[in-house]
Parts: C-alpha cells; structure tokens; sequence
C-alpha cells in the first residue's frame, strides 16, 4: 500500500513538474501557447512513467524559419534538468563524412555525452530538412555522414560498427606481417592504436577502462577483447538508447509552398499569414516529406508532428515591448536615464522589422538597429542638454525618425525606418488611382461573396501598387467563378467609372490575364460552357485532349464582357459605399475587415474559408422529390416487375458485375 501511494505521489509530483515548465515556457516564448501544450502532452509519458518506454519517443516540430522551433526544445531540457544528458545534431546530409566514425555518426555523439546507454536523455536532430535522401526526380542521394540516425528512430538501438573493428584486425596483421619481414626491434612497425580508433573501440565495445590504458594495448590484449566481444549474444552488441526523447526539428517549405521563400513579405499581414498556415496538416507534412526521404524513413518518423503556424500579430508585438523594455533597462543601468518608449516607437518597430514569412530574426535585428543606436544618442544628446541620473526621457518617432523629448526641448534622431518611407505614395495622383482601383475590387468582392477582404491595401513598400487578399475556398462553383471574374474586373469598371475611358491606367493588365485565364478554364477544362469535354492545346504525345480551342475564343470573350458590364453596375448602384473606400484608403492607406463592415455600411461575414450552402441545396432536392408523384417510366417499371421473370434473369442476378 505505502509502495503504491509513494509511486501516485511520484506521479503526480512529475506531472506537476510538467505544468509547471509549460507555464514557464509560455512566459518567455509568444505566441505559441497551443504548440507548448502539445509538445507537453507528447512528452508526459516519457517524463511521467519512464519506466514503460521501451523505444524513443520522436516529436517532429516543423516550421518557418524564426518561429521557436530549437528554442523550446533547448529551453524544455534545461527546465526538465536535463541539461547534461540533452545532445543537439545539426543534421547536414550534403557533407562527406566518415561513415560511422566520430563526429560524423549519431552514435558518436551520444557515445561521448552525459547520455547513458539504456537510460532517459534528449536528442535534437535541428535542421532536419537538410538531411535528404532522394532528389526532385526520386533518385536516391548519397549521405554519407549520420546514416545510423535511422536505426536510432527504428527501435533506438545502434549497432555496432563492425566495418571499424575489421579494419583494426587488419591494421594489427598487416603490423605483424612488416614485423616479421623487419628488425623486431623497430619501433615504428609495431602496432599502437590511435586515438580516434581507441576511442570508438571504447565505445563499441563497452569498455570502462580509460582512453590511455586502451591506447597502449598490445596487439594481443586487443584481440582478446575482440574474442570476448564476438562471444557475447548479438543483443549485447547494440547500443541501448530506446528512452530517448528525440525531437526532429526543421523548415519544410514545400508545405507553405512560395511563401516560405518570400523575401518581400513585408507588406503581408502577420494574422491573415498565420490564419493560412494555421491550418497545415500531418497531411501536408507528409507530403512535404515524401519529396525528401524514402517512404520507409517518412514512417521511422512517425506521426507526432507538431507544425507552427507563422507567429500572429499579437505575437510579435508581444516580442516588441519586451525588447523596449530591455533596451530601457539596460541603458538606464548604463546611463542612469529613466526612457519611456512610446506607443509609437512600438507601431514604427512593427512597421519596419515584421516580415511574417521569415520569422523573429528580422524583427530581433531591427531592434537593435533601431533602438541600440537610437536611445544611445537619445541619451547622449539628453546628458549634452544638462539631464542627470534619474530624470525621464520620452522616445517617440514618426515615419522618418525617434524623437527625444526632455523636458520642454525635442531632438530628432535618424531612425532605419526604410519600409515605412517606401510605403509612403505622396503623389495625390497615384494614391486617387490607387485606391479607386482597389476600392473597386474590393467592393465587388464583398457584394459577390457577402464577406469583406481579409485585407486591402495602397501603402505598399515591395512593389508600386496596391492589393486586395480574399479568402480562399475549398471548391469553386460555376457561379464563384463568374463572380471572380466579376471581381478581378472591377478594378478597371472602377477606374473606367470615376476617371472615365482616356484615363483608365495600365495597372489592370494583370487584373485581365487572371479574369481570361479563369474565363478560359471553365469554358475549356472545366464543362461550364456549352461543350462538356475539355479543350487544350496539349504538350505529351500520349494525352488524348480535345485541341480545338478556337471554338471557345467568342464565348470567352462574350462571358468577359458581360462580367465588365455586371462590375460596372454593382458600383454604379453602389456610388455612395465605393467613395467611402476610396477615402479609406487614402487616409489610411489600408483597409482591415472590421474597418471595411463600418465603412461600406453592409452586414459581412468574417474572410473565413467558406462554401456554397450545398447541404441546404441538398434538402431541398430531397424534400422535393418525395413530394412528386413518380414518373410514368417508374409506374411501367413497377408493372413489369409484377410479371413473371424468364428463367434466364435469375442466372444474370448471380453473374459477376463486368468492370
């Protein structure tokens, strides 16, 4: 009874533990709460009840890059205090290594860590998707270095290096043989293991006996431990690390497809970016894995897969006061100047460091350009005016640069503040044409589909120009479709409208390809015109695709046109919302959702992933057809099934369906 109430109390007294790491954890990384809880509940077997694992336990954590993937995990073994028993592999397939030899084998490393054979460690193998092994086109790749990492996920036994012992045997024989055919007394033909060879023959073959005393081995007391070595059960020869905790760490860009190599994301709204890759899948992780490992090494895996979404909004901006404050606190202790950074400093930070695609390591290098140089020269300018230890120094900043106030006198200082300067469109011209253009689009949008723009913007610093980004759908129906269309021409219907024919811009050219290649894939690929097959101009010899596109040219041209005319009309009815916009943007040079419900006056819903309402469509259909009276052809079907079947139909019942 004491022996089972001292085990609860262990228990829980572990999983208290665990809770109390994932508070800690939550306090000093933002924005991936869900992710903490995950990787606790992953690992509560592991650190709860050790006793009961019996091969490791493999946690995939898979991101963009910046978003906290080999922090918490370093983080999660330093509070666990596992510390030194937590072993970190940047795992690197493309360098020539040694095979199973030192540093270049998993083995190897954990050989000369804190880890203990048959006993509770850590492993990170970060940076795993550069460990591929098959190429675009399937072919494999040769990896020479960490190739034992794939018995480690198997079963957590590694084997022994069999192909080093061989190679010793044969260093001692050919030693022995230049003996024999030398003076005997020739010291540099006897045989001495070297140092690298001493150590893996240490590891290898378990030996407590130090580095110095196997070095010094003749040829004959190494043999006698290989005899001894060979005479065990081949369970003895593996290596036992099946209570590891193996976390595999990586960036998987296939999975976010080309945002994850999007440079210029400056523009892009971090929550709109972290709703969209919120919603990956241990499905869009294994796909992404397929394109780098064989099937056979994607399931030695396994299928705990952790994937961070990009960090939110709030996120960041979380990661930016603490930043403030720590550049306040340690220039105070330095200087002995109390700084108060105002809201806006925090809003100019946001502005110019956030690149949602690429993490926190922009926004951590931005900080210290802007702050480190900004409040050493706020200081140094406050202490020229006469400030002493102890007096208060407000920072604050515009588009262009922070600006220090102390008591009644005002300095400005320049600030990298580069995004926010290209963001600017000064010239009243472009931002009217600008934002009468993309007011059109967006209005049309919400009209069409009932739901505002997950954004809409004219002060962009990646490109000259504006944009509109919607919600994305599952499946588009023949009247999504044309309502695309509608939507991608209402930008020109919107210039065509308020500047009239001589002053409609060339900016629609794009609007026009994207409306024509739509137009072009229902007409042609899709059955949504008045031929069902598909039309295209085919590249492979063996497609068997109907070529003849020229018949679908006048349709096409046809469905665009009336698509301009329906644009032009909504915004005509819709004068009133339309200008609203437009005096939107250009005040604000951005249109949120919530701003855009308040602006246009109309009842939207959220830019969520949506459908049309198929299921009530189905209903419907149902409730109908059980209120027809049958067909005629049915009642005749019902007729004739009263009537004395030929005795051959009996045999055709039982026959195998043709397929």
């Amino acid at each position: 009874m004491n022996e089972s109430n001292d085990l609860r109390g262990q228990l829980a007294q572990r999983n208290q533990q665990l809770q109390s790491v994932a508070a800690q954890l939550k306090t000093e990384l933002f924005g991936i709460d869900a992710i903490i809880d995950r990787v606790i509940d992953s690992v509560r077997a592991w650190y709860v009840l050790p006793e009961l694992v019996s091969r490791p336990v493999i946690v995939c954590l898979w991101g963009l890059t910046g978003t906290g993937k080999t922090q918490l995990v370093r983080r999660l073994a330093q509070l666990l205090g596992f510390y030194n028993r937590f072993v970190e592999v940047q795992m690197d397939g493309f360098s020539n290594g040694a095979g199973m030899r030192g540093a270049q084998s998993i083995s190897g490393m954990l050989g000369r860590s804190g880890v203990r054979e048959g006993e509770p460690g850590i492993l990170a193998l970060d940076e795993f998707q550069r460990f591929r092994t098959i190429n675009a086109k399937r072919d494999e790749v040769r990896v020479e270095r960490y190739q034992d990492v794939w018995a480690l996920l198997s079963d957590g036994r590694l084997p022994p290096a069999l192909s080093l012992l061989g190679d010793i045997e044969s260093s001692m024989a050919e030693a022995a043989f230049d003996a024999e055919r030398a003076d005997a007394d020739d010291a540099k033909l006897r045989f001495k293991l070297r140092s690298w060879e001493a150590q893996e023959l240490q590891r290898t073959l378990k030996l407590d006996e130090p580095l110095m005393t196997i070095m010094a081995w003749t040829p004959d007391q190494v043999q006698a431990r290989l005899r001894e070595f060979r005479e065990r059960g081949q369970q003895q020869w593996d290596t036992d690390y099946s209570r590891l905790l193996i976390f595999v760490c990586g960036n998987l860009d296939e999975m976010y497809e080309d945002l994850a190599t999007s440079v210029d994301d400056c523009d892009s709204d971090a929550d709109t970016f972290h709703a969209v890759t919120g919603k990956l899948s241990v499905i869009d992780v294994k796909q992404a894995l397929n394109k780098r490992f064989k099937p056979e090494q994607v399931a030695r895996l396994g299928n705990e897969h952790v994937v961070y979404p990009s960090l939110s909004r709030r996120a960041y901006e979380q990661l930016i006061e603490q930043g403030c404050a720590r550049y306040a606190r340690e220039t105070e202790a330095r200087c002995g100047l109390r700084f108060d950074l105002t809201a806006s400093v925090r809003e100019q930070i946001y502005a110019n460091a956030v690149f949602p695609a690429q993490g926190t390591r922009p926004l951590f290098s931005s900080l210290h350009a802007i702050l480190g140089a900004g409040l050493a020269n706020a200081a140094l300018w406050a202490i020229g005016r006469g400030a002493a230890a102890g007096d208060d120094v407000r920072l604050a900043a515009d588009r262009r640069s922070l600006i220090a106030q102390w008591r009644d006198e005002s300095h400005a200082i320049a600030a990298p503040f580069e995004i926010s300067r290209l963001r600017q469109r000064n010239n009243a011209d472009f931002r009217a044409l600008l934002a009468v253009h993309e007011a059109g689009h967006g209005l049309v949008h919400a009209l069409l589909f009932g739901r505002a723009p997950r954004e809409i913007k004219i002060h962009v610093a990646s490109f000259e120009g504006g944009y509109n980004a919607y919600a994305s759908r599952k499946v588009w129906s023949r009247r999504n479709l044309l309502d695309n269309i509608c939507t991608s021409l209402a930008g020109r219907a919107a210039e065509l409208l308020v500047f009239g024919a001589d002053m409609s811009s060339s900016g629609a050219e794009s609007d026009l390809r994207k409306a024509t290649e739509t137009a072009a894939r229902m007409l042609r690929h899709l059955g949504h015109g008045p031929r069902i097959g598909r039309s295209d101009v085919i590249t492979a010899s063996d497609d068997n695709l109907c070529t003849d596109v020229e018949a679908s040219n006048a349709p096409i041209e046809a469905l665009l046109q009336a698509e301009h005319a329906r644009a032009t009309d909504l915004l005509e009815t819709h004068r009133d919302a339309l200008l609203a916009l437009v005096d939107e943007l250009i005040a604000q040079g951005q249109v949120t959702p919530e701003r855009f419900a308040a602006v246009v006056g109309l009842p939207l819903g959220r830019p969520e992933e949506a459908l049309d309402p198929y299921a009530e469509r189905l209903t419907t259909f149902r409730t109908a057809t059980s209120e027809r009276p049958p067909p005629a052809e049915v009642q005749r079907g019902h007729a004739l099934a009263a009537l004395p079947r030929p005795a051959f139909l009996p045999a055709l019942r039982t026959a195998p369906l043709l397929r």
